[in-house]
Protein backbone atom coordinates (compact mmCIF):
# COMPACT_ATOMS: atom_id res chain seq x y z
CA UNK A 1 0.00 0.00 0.00
CA UNK A 2 1.33 3.41 -1.05
CA UNK A 3 -1.37 5.72 -0.76
CA UNK A 4 -4.22 6.36 2.06
CA UNK A 5 -6.46 9.06 2.79
CA UNK A 6 -9.20 8.36 5.81
CA UNK A 7 -11.74 10.47 7.62
CA UNK A 8 -11.42 9.01 11.47
CA UNK A 9 -14.88 9.92 13.13
CA UNK A 10 -15.34 7.54 16.44
CA UNK A 11 -18.28 9.54 17.97
CA UNK A 12 -20.43 9.49 14.08
CA UNK A 13 -22.28 6.87 12.37
CA UNK A 14 -19.66 6.17 9.98
CA UNK A 15 -16.21 5.91 12.37
CA UNK A 16 -14.16 5.29 9.21
CA UNK A 17 -13.94 6.31 5.88
CA UNK A 18 -10.62 5.32 4.03
CA UNK A 19 -9.36 5.14 0.49
CA UNK A 20 -6.29 3.91 -0.75
CA UNK A 21 -4.12 2.79 -3.66
CA UNK A 22 -1.53 -0.50 -3.41
CA UNK A 23 1.25 -0.03 -5.65
CA UNK A 24 3.61 -2.86 -6.30
CA UNK A 25 5.79 -4.59 -9.25
CA UNK A 26 3.87 -6.68 -11.57
CA UNK A 27 5.42 -9.67 -11.18
CA UNK A 28 5.25 -10.26 -7.49
CA UNK A 29 1.45 -12.01 -7.57
CA UNK A 30 -1.61 -11.29 -5.32
CA UNK A 31 -4.83 -13.00 -4.56
CA UNK A 32 -7.57 -10.03 -4.70
CA UNK A 33 -9.48 -8.77 -1.70
CA UNK A 34 -12.03 -12.19 -0.95
CA UNK A 35 -12.71 -13.51 2.57
CA UNK A 36 -9.75 -16.01 3.47
CA UNK A 37 -10.62 -19.38 3.93
CA UNK A 38 -8.66 -19.98 7.03
CA UNK A 39 -9.58 -16.89 8.55
CA UNK A 40 -13.26 -16.22 7.37
CA UNK A 41 -13.85 -13.07 9.22
CA UNK A 42 -11.14 -11.61 7.55
CA UNK A 43 -11.70 -9.60 4.19
CA UNK A 44 -8.69 -8.66 2.29
CA UNK A 45 -6.14 -8.81 -0.78
CA UNK A 46 -3.27 -11.33 -0.02
CA UNK A 47 0.32 -11.60 -0.91
CA UNK A 48 1.48 -14.79 -2.47
CA UNK A 49 4.99 -14.20 -2.41
CA UNK A 50 4.91 -13.59 1.41
CA UNK A 51 1.19 -14.99 2.82
CA UNK A 52 0.78 -11.43 4.07
CA UNK A 53 -1.36 -8.94 3.40
CA UNK A 54 -1.41 -4.34 2.86
CA UNK A 55 -4.95 -3.61 3.63
CA UNK A 56 -8.06 -5.20 5.05
CA UNK A 57 -10.86 -5.31 7.61
CA UNK A 58 -12.90 -8.08 9.51
CA UNK A 59 -16.54 -9.05 10.14
CA UNK A 60 -16.57 -6.98 13.06
CA UNK A 61 -15.42 -3.82 12.29
CA UNK A 62 -11.45 -3.94 12.81
CA UNK A 63 -9.57 -3.25 9.95
CA UNK A 64 -5.62 -2.03 9.65
CA UNK A 65 -3.64 -0.39 6.40
CA UNK A 66 0.60 -0.75 6.03
CA UNK A 67 2.55 1.46 4.01
CA UNK A 68 6.40 0.91 3.56
CA UNK A 69 8.64 3.64 4.13
CA UNK A 70 10.89 4.86 1.28
CA UNK A 71 14.44 4.77 2.36
CA UNK A 72 17.16 4.44 0.18
CA UNK A 73 19.82 2.97 0.90
CA UNK A 74 17.74 1.13 3.37
CA UNK A 75 19.06 1.04 6.92
CA UNK A 76 18.76 -3.08 6.93
CA UNK A 77 16.74 -6.26 5.49
CA UNK A 78 13.76 -6.93 8.02
CA UNK A 79 13.83 -10.41 8.56
CA UNK A 80 9.84 -10.82 9.34
CA UNK A 81 7.73 -9.61 6.29
CA UNK A 82 5.67 -6.29 7.36
CA UNK A 83 2.52 -7.92 5.21
CA UNK A 84 2.04 -9.91 8.63
CA UNK A 85 1.29 -6.93 10.46
CA UNK A 86 -1.99 -6.75 9.41
CA UNK A 87 -2.51 -10.43 9.13
CA UNK A 88 -1.75 -10.52 12.23
CA UNK A 89 -4.10 -7.79 13.65
CA UNK A 90 -7.08 -8.94 11.65
CA UNK A 91 -6.87 -12.74 12.30
CA UNK A 92 -6.31 -11.93 16.29
CA UNK A 93 -8.67 -8.52 16.35
CA UNK A 94 -6.38 -7.86 19.85
CA UNK A 95 -6.55 -4.24 21.60
CA UNK A 96 -5.17 -1.73 19.11
CA UNK A 97 -2.74 -0.52 21.38
CA UNK A 98 -1.94 -3.51 23.10
CA UNK A 99 -0.82 -4.85 19.73
CA UNK A 100 1.63 -1.97 18.71
CA UNK A 101 2.97 -1.73 21.70
CA UNK A 102 4.04 -5.19 21.42
CA UNK A 103 4.69 -4.54 17.86
CA UNK A 104 7.20 -1.51 18.78
CA UNK A 105 9.28 -3.67 21.10
CA UNK A 106 10.41 -5.72 17.84
CA UNK A 107 10.44 -3.12 15.32
CA UNK A 108 13.83 -3.80 14.36
CA UNK A 109 12.95 -7.34 13.15
CA UNK A 110 10.74 -5.20 9.86
CA UNK A 111 12.17 -3.21 7.48
CA UNK A 112 10.60 0.57 7.37
CA UNK A 113 6.68 0.50 7.83
CA UNK A 114 3.43 2.98 8.65
CA UNK A 115 1.02 1.19 10.20
CA UNK A 116 -2.44 1.98 10.90
CA UNK A 117 -4.71 -0.20 12.89
CA UNK A 118 -8.48 0.05 14.60
CA UNK A 119 -11.51 -1.09 15.08
CA UNK A 120 -14.95 1.05 15.86
CA UNK A 121 -13.82 2.91 18.68
CA UNK A 122 -10.15 3.57 18.72
CA UNK A 123 -7.71 4.25 15.80
CA UNK A 124 -4.01 4.01 16.19
CA UNK A 125 -0.32 5.08 14.26
CA UNK A 126 2.37 3.54 14.79
CA UNK A 127 6.22 3.62 12.43
CA UNK A 128 9.26 2.05 12.90
CA UNK A 129 11.12 4.65 10.98
CA UNK A 130 8.95 8.01 11.98
CA UNK A 131 7.31 7.63 15.43
CA UNK A 132 9.18 6.92 18.45
CA UNK A 133 6.24 5.27 19.93
CA UNK A 134 2.65 4.35 18.58
CA UNK A 135 -0.20 7.22 18.95
CA UNK A 136 -3.84 7.30 19.38
CA UNK A 137 -5.35 9.64 16.87
CA UNK A 138 -8.00 11.98 17.54
CA UNK A 139 -10.85 12.30 14.91
CA UNK A 140 -10.15 14.07 11.66
CA UNK A 141 -8.64 13.60 8.28
CA UNK A 142 -5.45 11.89 7.71
CA UNK A 143 -3.22 11.06 4.82
CA UNK A 144 -0.35 8.34 4.48
CA UNK A 145 1.81 7.60 1.83
CA UNK A 146 5.70 6.23 2.15
CA UNK A 147 6.67 8.56 4.40
CA UNK A 148 5.24 9.93 7.96
CA UNK A 149 1.44 10.27 9.00
CA UNK A 150 0.41 13.83 7.01
CA UNK A 151 3.70 14.42 5.40
CA UNK A 152 2.98 17.05 2.52
CA UNK A 153 3.77 14.78 -0.46
CA UNK A 154 1.70 16.72 -3.29
CA UNK A 155 0.07 13.60 -4.26
CA UNK A 156 -1.04 12.98 -0.46
CA UNK A 157 -2.57 16.88 -0.06
CA UNK A 158 -4.45 16.03 -2.91
CA UNK A 159 -5.38 12.80 -2.02
CA UNK A 160 -6.77 14.39 1.40
CA UNK A 161 -8.44 16.89 -0.60
CA UNK A 162 -10.37 14.84 -3.18
CA UNK A 163 -11.84 12.48 0.09
CA UNK A 164 -12.67 15.58 1.92
CA UNK A 165 -14.56 16.80 -1.43
CA UNK A 166 -16.06 13.45 -1.38
CA UNK A 167 -17.34 13.50 2.45
CA UNK A 168 -19.12 16.57 1.70
CA UNK A 169 -20.60 15.94 -1.74
CA UNK A 170 -24.56 16.62 -1.63
CA UNK A 171 -24.58 12.88 -4.12
CA UNK A 172 -24.77 9.48 -3.13
CA UNK A 173 -21.29 8.78 -4.31
CA UNK A 174 -20.72 6.07 -2.13
CA UNK A 175 -19.93 3.29 -5.03
CA UNK A 176 -17.40 6.03 -6.28
CA UNK A 177 -15.63 6.00 -3.16
CA UNK A 178 -12.50 3.60 -4.15
CA UNK A 179 -11.58 5.42 -7.48
CA UNK A 180 -10.71 8.68 -5.85
CA UNK A 181 -7.14 8.21 -6.48
CA UNK A 182 -7.02 7.70 -9.80
CA UNK A 183 -5.03 10.84 -10.82
CA UNK A 184 -1.79 10.20 -13.39
CA UNK A 185 -0.56 13.57 -12.96
CA UNK A 186 3.08 13.36 -12.16
CA UNK A 187 4.62 16.74 -10.27
CA UNK A 188 7.56 18.75 -11.63
CA UNK A 189 10.64 17.79 -9.70
CA UNK A 190 10.98 21.07 -7.68
CA UNK A 191 7.80 19.49 -5.75
CA UNK A 192 9.13 16.05 -5.73
CA UNK A 193 10.48 14.49 -2.23
CA UNK A 194 13.82 13.57 -2.72
CA UNK A 195 13.93 9.53 -0.76
CA UNK A 196 16.84 8.71 -2.13
CA UNK A 197 15.35 6.12 -5.69
CA UNK A 198 16.40 8.81 -7.71
CA UNK A 199 15.32 9.99 -11.14
CA UNK A 200 13.25 8.75 -13.34
CA UNK A 201 11.53 6.62 -10.40
CA UNK A 202 10.90 9.91 -8.29
CA UNK A 203 8.98 11.32 -10.86
CA UNK A 204 6.97 7.73 -11.74
CA UNK A 205 5.52 7.88 -8.12
CA UNK A 206 4.61 11.75 -7.39
CA UNK A 207 1.39 10.31 -9.10
CA UNK A 208 -1.10 9.05 -7.46
CA UNK A 209 -2.16 6.05 -9.78
CA UNK A 210 1.06 4.96 -10.88
CA UNK A 211 1.22 3.22 -14.24
CA UNK A 212 4.13 1.87 -16.06
CA UNK A 213 5.29 -2.00 -17.33
CA UNK A 214 7.62 -2.86 -13.95
CA UNK A 215 5.61 -1.19 -11.27
CA UNK A 216 2.32 0.70 -10.38
CA UNK A 217 -1.09 0.89 -9.19
CA UNK A 218 -1.92 -2.62 -8.92
CA UNK A 219 -5.64 -2.03 -6.36
CA UNK A 220 -7.39 0.72 -5.40
CA UNK A 221 -9.77 0.09 -2.01
CA UNK A 222 -12.88 2.24 -0.89
CA UNK A 223 -13.61 0.94 2.83
CA UNK A 224 -16.42 2.58 4.71
CA UNK A 225 -17.28 1.41 8.50
CA UNK A 226 -20.42 2.14 9.95
CA UNK A 227 -21.88 1.89 13.19
CA UNK A 228 -24.20 -1.11 11.72
CA UNK A 229 -22.23 -2.03 8.75
CA UNK A 230 -19.51 -2.43 6.25
CA UNK A 231 -19.04 -0.92 2.47
CA UNK A 232 -15.93 -2.28 1.06
CA UNK A 233 -14.94 -2.22 -2.82
CA UNK A 234 -11.89 -2.81 -4.41
CA UNK A 235 -10.59 -2.64 -8.32
CA UNK A 236 -7.59 -4.26 -9.32
CA UNK A 237 -5.44 -3.35 -12.63
CA UNK A 238 -3.26 -4.42 -14.89
CA UNK A 239 0.41 -3.08 -16.01
CA UNK A 240 -1.72 -0.20 -18.81
CA UNK A 241 -3.91 0.70 -15.81
CA UNK A 242 -7.18 -0.99 -17.20
CA UNK A 243 -9.46 -2.50 -14.38
CA UNK A 244 -9.37 -6.43 -15.24
CA UNK A 245 -11.52 -7.21 -11.41
CA UNK A 246 -13.99 -5.33 -9.24
CA UNK A 247 -15.09 -6.70 -6.25
CA UNK A 248 -18.00 -5.32 -3.60
CA UNK A 249 -18.87 -6.61 -0.46
CA UNK A 250 -21.42 -5.17 2.20
CA UNK A 251 -21.31 -6.92 5.70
Amino acid sequence: MCLLSFHWQPDSQTPLTLVANRDEFHHRPARAAQFWPEYPHVLAGKDLSAGGTWLGVTTHGYFAALTNVRQLPAPYKGIISRGELVLDFLKDEPDPASYLANIHQHADQYDGFNLIVGNRQACWYYSNRHASEPQALPAGLYGLSNAALDTPWPKLKAAKSHLQEWLTADTDSAALLHSLLQDRQTYPIALQPDTGVGQPWETLLSSAFIVSQEYGTRASTGLQIHQQGIHFQEASYDKAGHTDNLVTFDI
